[in-house]
């Protein structure tokens, strides 16, 4: 036989009688046992109960027809004799058209085309970057504005807003070109 078949015997034999040593039962637990029983002595704490749920009560807007609380209040004055025109009613029969979905303040005038006549019209972007053509009558703005006149500079336009005594009041309002 080998001198190195004898030692590769050896190392063999001490390797496998190692492994059966470290695979064999442990049979003292006590440190293991001594901790659970110290855990299971300690009080437990106190569970906290489940919160109640609450319902989730819905909120309905009912202040869509006053004024928008970040638009400038209107001023009337009424020392100078001007009399507010309690008629002015806006039409709610007539169907709103694509610029009437957006206020004012998301609008504005970027051009103005002249048509045979001397007449123009104005070029509005609207909040989405679209680009609309508008003449004098058409509407546009959440409060009912009507367009009443178009200039070299500047839109001329008349809205339609409560009074905040029950009534409609009509308010000038200007889109100039950008």
């Amino acid at each position: 036989m080998n001198l190195f078949d004898r030692q590769s015997r050896n190392i063999f034999g001490a390797c496998v009688s190692l492994l059966v040593a470290a695979c064999s039962p442990v049979t003292n637990y006590s440190d293991l046992e001594a901790f659970v029983n110290e855990v299971n002595a300690r009080p437990s704490a106190p569970v906290e109960p489940v919160p109640e749920f609450v319902p989730y009560e819905g909120f309905i807007y009912g202040a869509a027809s006053s004024r928008s609380p970040f638009d400038i209040p209107i001023v009337i004055d009424t020392t100078s004799g001007a009399v507010l025109n309690q008629d002015v009613e806006p039409d709610l029969e007539r169907i709103p058209e694509l610029l009437e979905n957006q206020s004012l303040s998301e609008l504005k005038m970027v051009g103005r085309i002249t048509i045979t006549g001397g007449v123009y019209e104005a070029l509005i972007e609207d909040g989405f970057g679209e680009v609309h053509r508008v003449g004098v009558g058409d509407h546009m703005g959440r409060n009912y504005g009507r367009i009443d006149q178009i200039s070299d500079r500047q839109m001329n336009m008349i809205e339609i807003v409560p009074s905040g005594s029950g009534g409609w009041v009509e308010r000038p309002q200007t889109l100039t070109l950008q």
